[in-house]
């Protein structure tokens, strides 16, 4: 009797043991092939080995799923090319209305008018102005999104390009108050990038240090290709400063902004195979970049 007893109970062992194997694998296979069906583009279903009733459901239902999450992708992908088109689009038909506009008001200003005529021509021309901008940010914001990759990349310096950069800008933060700081490292930093987008995406970041800054602004290059904007800006908190990288997002005190500027900023640093992060501390605003492994955040200067 005891025989029997323990022959059936190393019976059940083996007999769940097999089935617990079963199981593992199933789960392996159920994980290799979610991994490979997000990283291509295939309708090809998950289907496993195992006979388990429950873990073929489970199969099953994840299928479904993936499925349903790849529909989505499509749609989405779908939709923002039809929105980069119809900003494509928006921009180059804003540009001919305006064109005449601005025509028109050259026009105006060599007639003779009332001083009260005069200061609503002088209205009209600065909202003109701004929908420039709004229509030129479009349209540069559209070109940043059709472009698949950057492939052509040079040996940059960082610190040359930085510095060439803020040299651009250096009549606007006069003009605007600001005392620059800027600290950059002895060694030589160089990477492989393209020249046009990162001088892009320096533009776009000092010129928002421009708009934002209550009086300074200072900038850090660091040997490992890390380099930190900061400024004072009191008129931001944690809540919209985490947002001035959303399309479109514009600060109710931030004079002339279309909401683009950091926005095409991290895109472009992203295309380029870099990465940009926003934070917001003790009332100064922090734009980090980095073009190198690792995330940098804690770098605050």
């Amino acid at each position: 009797m005891f025989r029997i007893l323990a022959f059936l109970f190393y019976s059940a062992a083996a007999c769940l043991l097999l089935k617990l194997l079963s199981v593992y694998g199933a789960a392996d296979e159920i994980r290799t092939q979610i991994a490979e069906r997000m990283e291509t583009d295939t309708n090809v279903g998950i289907d496993i080995t195992c006979s388990d009733k429950r873990m073929r459901n489970l199969a099953a239902d994840l299928d479904r799923q993936l499925k349903l999450l790849r529909q989505k992708e499509i749609r989405y992908t779908r939709g923002d090319q039809e929105l980069k088109t119809a900003i494509t689009n928006v921009s180059h038909d804003i540009r001919t209305p305006l064109t005449a506009i601005y025509g028109y008001l050259n026009l105006l200003e060599g007639e003779e008018m009332s001083e009260e005529a005069a200061q609503y021509l002088a209205y009209i021309q600065n909202r003109v102005d701004a929908l420039k901008a709004l229509s030129e940010e479009l349209f540069h914001y559209s070109v940043v999104l059709s472009v698949d990759s950057y492939d052509e990349t040079e040996e940059l310096s960082l610190h040359a390009l930085l510095e060439e950069s803020i040299a651009a800008y250096y009549g606007a933060i006069i003009k605007a108050g600001i005392r620059p700081e800027i600290s950059c490292c002895e060694q030589p930093v160089k990477r492989n990038l393209n020249r046009h987008a990162l001088t892009r995406i320096f533009s776009n970041i000092i010129g928002n240090a421009v708009k934002y800054s209550d009086g300074d602004f200072r900038v850090r290059l660091e040997a490992d290709g890390t380099i930190c904007f900061a400024n004072k800006a009191r008129k931001l908190d944690s809540v919209s400063a985490a947002r001035l990288t959303d399309r479109f997002f514009t600060v109710e005190n931030g004079h002339g902004s279309t909401g683009l500027g950091l926005s095409i900023a991290r895109t472009l640093t992203e295309k380029i195979g870099g990465s940009m992060e926003v934070a917001y501390r003790e009332g100064s605003l922090y734009v980090i970049l980095s073009f190198s492994c690792g995330n940098r955040s804690e770098k605050l200067i």
